[in-house]
């Protein structure tokens, strides 16, 4: 098991980054959570790993701090959750956040997420509420964003990742109408839109 990784940052395309690890470049998917707090392209960067093996791939996910792998570990172990519902998932809000829908048991907040019905959504507040304990406190949003070369390429940038993390395109669109791009990087724009998204 790989369990974290050192090295220079080649690229960010959320949700996939690219690290130089002596010589050997791994290719991950991370939450937009982490993406928040990657340094600049080309600047050292270390993230807590998670591999997830399958018949036909080896797929390899990154964390900025272990409490949100530990989060991500833990909601994969619940039926009808895979890596993409826990990737979207911690893109749409804070470990804390989370805990606190549990505690709650808030399941119009986890039905905001998108790829996450109400079925999946009661049944994530059911089999997580005795594992949020084991978590212990979660750490905030991470709140420094790197900047992304291109102004015009950074909107197009988000509304890519925004697809991938399971958005429908129209509503992606919807969404991006609504936030102020011009000068923005990705980051930023990705974290209002989802702020929108979300309600708040």
């Amino acid at each position: 098991m790989i369990g974290f990784l050192r090295g220079q940052l080649l690229q960010k395309h959320p949700p996939a980054l690219l690290i130089d690890v002596g010589g050997v470049g791994y290719e991950l998917q991370a939450p937009m959570s982490t993406f928040y707090a990657l340094p600049a392209v080309g600047a050292e960067v270390k993230l807590h790993t998670h591999l997830v093996v399958r018949e036909d791939a080896h797929l390899l996910y990154g964390f900025a701090t272990e409490a949100e792998r530990r989060l991500f570990r833990d909601l994969l172990r619940v039926s009808g959750v895979g890596p993409k519902i826990g990737l979207a998932l911690l893109s749409g809000m804070t470990v804390d956040a989370f805990l606190l829908c549990v505690e709650a048991q808030d399941v119009e907040a986890l039905v905001r997420v998108p790829g996450i019905g109400r079925k999946t959504s009661e049944r994530l507040l059911i089999e997580m509420r005795d594992r949020i304990r084991a978590l212990g406190e979660g750490v905030g949003l991470p709140g420094g964003s790197a900047s992304v070369p291109g102004d015009g390429g950074a909107t197009a940038e988000a509304y890519a990742a925004m697809v991938a993390l399971g958005y429908r395109p129209a509503e992606v669109t919807r969404l991006l109408k609504s936030v102020k791009t011009d000068g923005a990087v990705t980051e930023d724009i990705i974290r209002e839109a989802l702020k929108l998204a979300a309600g708040k």
